[in-house]
C-alpha cells in the first residue's frame, strides 16, 4: 500500500521502521478523478508559467490541498524507481453572478442564467515538481457535472501517478489552475533514503549502499560503516548550523569496511551523519561567513557540531541522513559546555553554539566583593537569546562589573517551559576595561504618571538611598545622591522603563579609613620609642626585619604563564626543568604540567583562560616557548591549513590558547603581555613566524639575561644579582638541553628538532 508522509516521518526516527511499497506496472504517467468527475493527462511536459492572478467571474474549481504518497515503478522485479504520487483536492470557489440589467433583456437573461447553471464545470490544473534530478510540469484537464457544484464545496481529487524523484532528496510541488484564480498551493518534502523503505533489493543505487550502525566503547562512540570490501568512499565532516546551513570542514576517501571512532566530549544533538553510495560530487558547500574557507584547519573552536557526510565516486548519490544523539544527555551537557560568550563590540555580543537552545539572557551586576551576579530585573527583563546571532546591549557605555548571564528552559510537563539556574556567566568588558570596580549601580525605576524610585543594587537586595538599613549605601545615601546630581556618577542606561549609573565608591572607603591609618601611625609610633630604649633588641629586630624583607619579596616576585607545544617527553622534561629554575628566582610560575587535574576537570581552553586572566590583571607576563611543533600549530592556524582530529591530546593547552593569543598579536595587544623564547640547537629564532616578532624572541640560553630581564620587568633593579641568577638557570637548561641529544643507543626521551637544525656549538 501507498506510505503516507506523517508515517514516514515517524519511521524515519533512531530506530526506523521498514515499510514496503505499492509497485506500479505502468510505464508511463496516468491521472485518475474521483467517482462523478472526468480528467484528461495531457500529452508531454508543459512549460511552467502561473502568470498573475485573474478575478473568477462566476464559480470556478480551484485546489484546496496537496497529499503526497510513495510508490514504485518497475520495469523489472528488482529494477524500480522511487516515484511520488500527488493527489489534489478539489473545490468550488465563487458562485453565480445575476446579469446585469435585468429589465432590458427580460426572460432572454433568465434563460442564459439557467443554461449557465446547467453547464458542466471545467478547469486546468497544473502540477509543478522540482527536485534533484528531475524538474518537470504537466497538465491535467478536469470537468465537473452540474450537479456536483456548489459554491465553497469540495467535488473530489484527482490524482496523479507520478514523478520520479530520488532518495534521500528534497521535493517541491505546487498546484493551480490556468488561468489562475488564487495563490498556487505548494509543499517541500525530504524524501525517505534506502533504509526507511524496503527498496534495498528493488532499487539498483540501494544495492551497494553502506549500512551504518552506532556504538559506545567507554568514553568513545564507534560508528561502523558496513561497505562492501574494497568499495571507495569519501568521508567529509561538516559543522550543522543551527539554521539548517552545513559548512565543510575535513574530507578524506576511504575503502570499506570503515570504523570511526568520536570521543564522547564531540557529541551534541545536532551532530548527525550523512552516508552514501556513488557520487563523484564535490563536498556539499554550505554558507560561510566572511574569511572563511572550506579547508580550515582541524584545530578549531569547540563551537561547532560535525555533520559526517560519506560518499563513493560516481554520480548521483544515494545518501542515508540519521541524527543519533537528539536525545542523549550527556549531548545536551555538550552542548552547554562548549557554548561561550563573545563581545563583538563595544556594545554587541552574541551566544556561540553549534545548535540551537532554548535559553534567555540578561545582565547583572557583579560586586567587587564577591557574592552572587545580581540581574538588573528591572528595568531590563529577561529576553529570549538565539544562537550565533549579535545582539545590542541596550546600553550607553560598558563597565567591568556588567556580566551577562544566560539560562536554559526545560519542560516542566503539559507543555509548559520553565527555567533552570545559571547555566553561562561572563564579565565580557573584563579584558577591555580592566579588572571589577568598587562601584555602586544605582537603580531608577519609572512608572505610571512620572512615579520614581531610585536604589543601590548590593548583594543583600537593592536598598533605598533613604532607608536606615545597616548597608554600605544606605549610610552613605545622601552623598551618593549628590555624587549624582552634580554628574560624578557614569550613567549607563536610560530608556522608559528606568536608568542606571555607577557611583565610584573609592572616595569615601579612603575618608572612612583615614583616621584608622592616622591611629595606627600613633601606635607604631610609641611602640617605635619603647624599642629605642634598648638598642640591642632594637638591632636584633631590625636584623629579623631585614630578613623577613628579603624572603618576602622572593615569595611576591612577578607572575608568568608558559606555554608550549607538547611535542614529546624530552621537550616536556626541557620546559619542567626550566619552571622549576624560574620559581627560584622572584616569579610565580603557572604551566600546564603542574596544573593536570585542574586542566582535565576544566579542559584546556577554559584553564588557559582563566590562568591568562590572572595573570594578566595581576601585572604578569605570558611566555611562548616555541618548538618545531609550535611553529608547526601557529603556521596551520594562519594559513587555514587543514589538520587531521584528533592529533593533539587533552592536556595540550597550547593547540588550545592559540583561540586567544592569536588575536591579541593581530590587533596589537600583544606587546608588554607576551614575550617569546625558544631553546638553542631546537628552533632558531627566525624560524618563529613573523607575526611574533612584536614582542621579543629571547634565545636560551644564550640570551638568558635578557630574557630574565624581561620576565621580572621593573623589579630587574640590580644587574649583578640578574647575572647571578642567569648562570643559575643557564646550568640547569644545558643539563636538561645535553639530555636532550643524548646518542641513539642510550636510553630516555630525545627532543624533536626542527628540520635542518642540529648541534651547533
Amino acid at each position: 500500500m501507498p506510505v503516507p508522509w506523517f508515517l514516514l516521518s515517524l519511521a524515519l526516527g533512531r530506530s526506523p521502521v521498514v515499510f514496503s511499497l505499492e509497485r506500479l506496472v505502468e510505464p508511463q504517467d496516468v491521472a485518475h478523478c474521483s467517482p462523478g468527475l472526468s480528467c484528461h493527462l495531457w500529452d508531454g511536459d508543459i512549460l511552467c508559467l502561473p502568470g498573475s492572478i485573474v478575478p473568477a467571474l462566476g464559480p470556478v474549481l480551484v485546489p484546496t490541498h496537496l497529499q503526497t504518497e510513495l510508490v514504485l515503478r518497475c520495469h523489472q522485479e528488482t529494477d524500480c524507481d522511487l516515484c511520488v504520487r500527488v493527489a489534489v483536492h478539489l473545490a468550488v470557489h465563487g458562485h453565480w453572478e445575476e446579469p446585469e440589467e435585468e429589465e432590458k433583456y427580460g426572460g432572454a437573461a433568465d434563460q442564459e442564467l439557467e443554461k449557465s447553471r446547467n453547464a458542466s464545470l471545467q478547469a486546468q490544473v497544473v502540477l509543478s515538481f522540482q527536485g534533484y534530478p528531475t524538474t518537470r510540469c504537466v497538465l491535467l484537464e478536469v470537468e465537473v457535472p452540474a450537479a456536483l457544484v456548489q459554491p465553497s464545496q469540495s467535488v473530489g481529487s484527482v490524482v496523479f501517478d507520478c514523478f520520479e524523484a530520488a532518495l534521500g532528496g528534497e521535493v517541491r510541488i505546487w498546484s493551480y489552475t490556468q488561468p489562475r484564480y488564487q495563490k498556487e498551493l505548494n509543499l517541500t518534502q525530504q524524501l525517505p533514503d534506502c533504509r526507511g523503505l524496503e527498496v534495498r533489493n528493488s532499487i539498483h543505487s540501494c544495492w551497494a549502499s553502506p549500512w551504518l550502525n552506532v556504538s559506545t566503547d567507554g568514553d568513545d562512540v564507534r560508528l561502523v560503516l558496513d561497505v562492501p570490501q574494497e568499495q571507495r568512499f569519501g568521508l567529509s565532516l561538516y559543522w550543522k548550523r543551527a539554521q539548517g546551513s552545513s559548512k565543510p570542514w575535513w574530507n578524506r576517501n576511504l575503502t570499506g569496511p570503515q570504523i570511526i571512532t568520536l570521543n564522547h566530549t564531540d557529541l551534541v544533538p545536532c551532530l548527525c551523519i550523512q552516508v552514501g553510495t556513488e557520487s563523484s560530487w564535490e563536498p556539499v558547500e554550505g554558507d560561510w561567513e566572511d574569511g572563511e574557507r572550506s579547508d580550515l584547519p582541524l584545530l578549531l573552536s569547540p563551537f561547532s557540531v560535525l555533520l559526517f557526510e560519506v560518499w563513493p565516486l560516481e554520480p548521483d548519490s544515494i545518501r542515508t541522513n540519521i541524527c543519533p544523539f537528539v536525545e542523549d544527555p550527556s549531548a545536551h551537557r555538550n552542548l552547554w559546555r562548549v557554548a561561550r560568550l563573545r563581545l563583538l563590540s563595544p556594545l554587541s555580543w552574541l551566544l556561540d553554539a553549534p545548535c540551537s537552545l532554548q535559553a534567555e539572557s540578561a545582565l547583572c551586576w557583579q560586586a567587587l566583593g564577591g557574592g552572587p551576579c545580581r540581574p538588573l530585573v528591572p528595568p531590563l527583563p529577561w529576553e529570549n537569546v538565539t544562537v550565533n546571532k549579535a545582539r545590542e546591549f541596550p546600553l550607553l557605555e560598558g563597565h567591568p562589573n556588567l556580566c551577562v548571564q544566560v539560562r536554559k528552559a526545560y519542560q516542566a510537563g503539559l507543555g509548559v517551559s520553565s527555567w533552570e539556574e545559571i547555566q553561562l556567566q561572563e564579565c565580557l568588558w573584563a579584558d577591555s576595561l580592566g579588572p571589577l570596580k568598587d562601584d555602586v549601580l544605582l537603580v531608577e525605576t519609572r512608572g505610571p504618571q512620572d512615579s520614581r524610585s531610585l536604589c543601590a543594587l548590593e548583594p543583600s537586595g537593592c536598598t533605598s538611598l533613604t532607608s536606615r538599613a545597616s548597608t554600605r549605601a544606605a549610610h552613605l545615601g545622601e552623598q551618593l545622591l549628590q555624587d549624582l546630581q552634580s554628574g560624578q556618577c557614569l550613567q549607563l542606561l536610560d530608556d522608559d522603563l528606568g536608568a542606571l549609573w555607577a557611583c565610584p565608591m573609592d572616595k569615601y572607603i579612603h575618608k572612612r579609613w583615614a583616621l584608622v591609618w592616622l591611629a595606627c601611625l600613633l601606635v607604631a609610633a610609641v611602640l617605635f620609642l619603647l624599642l629605642l630604649l634598648k638598642k640591642e633588641h632594637v638591632k636584633g629586630w631590625l636584623r629579623f626585619l631585614k630578613q623577613d624583607v628579603r624572603s618576602g619579596a622572593t615569595t611576591r616576585g612577578r607572575a608568568a604563564l608558559l606555554l608550549y607545544s607538547a611535542d614529546d617527553a624530552g621537550f616536556e622534561r626541557l620546559v619542567g626543568a626550566l619552571a622549576s629554575a624560574l620559581c627560584q628566582l622572584p616569579l610565580r610560575v603557572a604551566v600546564d604540567l603542574w596544573s593536570r587535574r585542574e586542566l582535565s576537570a576544566q579542559g584546556p581552553l577554559a584553564w588557559f583562560h582563566a590562568q591568562r586572566l590572572q595573570i594578566l590583571q595581576e601585572g604578569g607576563v605570558v611566555v611562548l616557548l616555541f618548538s618545531p611543533g609550535a611553529v608547526a600549530l601557529c603556521s596551520e592556524w594562519l594559513q587555514d591549513q587543514a589538520a587531521a582530529p584528533g592529533e593533539h591530546g587533552p592536556h595540550d593547552s597550547f593547540a588550545s590558547s592559540l583561540s586567544c593569543v592569536l588575536p591579541d598579536f593581530l590587533q596589537g595587544r600583544a606587546p608588554g603581555r607576551y614575550v617569546g623564547a625558544c631553546f638553542d640547537r631546537l628552533l632558531h629564532p627566525d624560524a618563529v613566524p613573523a607575526l611574533f616578532h612584536t614582542v621579543p624572541v629571547f634565545s636560551l640560553p644564550s640570551q638568558l639575561p635578557d630574557f630574565l630581564g624581561a620576565l621580572e620587568g621593573s623589579c630587574a633593579r640590580h644587574p649583578r644579582r640578574l647575572e647571578e641568577r642567569a648562570e643559575r638557570v643557564s646550568r640547569v637548561l644545558l643539563q636538561a638541553l645535553d639530555g636532550c641529544f643524548q646518542a641513539p643507543g642510550d636510553a630516555g626521551p630525545r627532543c624533536a628538532m626542527e628540520p635542518g637544525t642540529g648541534d651547533r656549538t
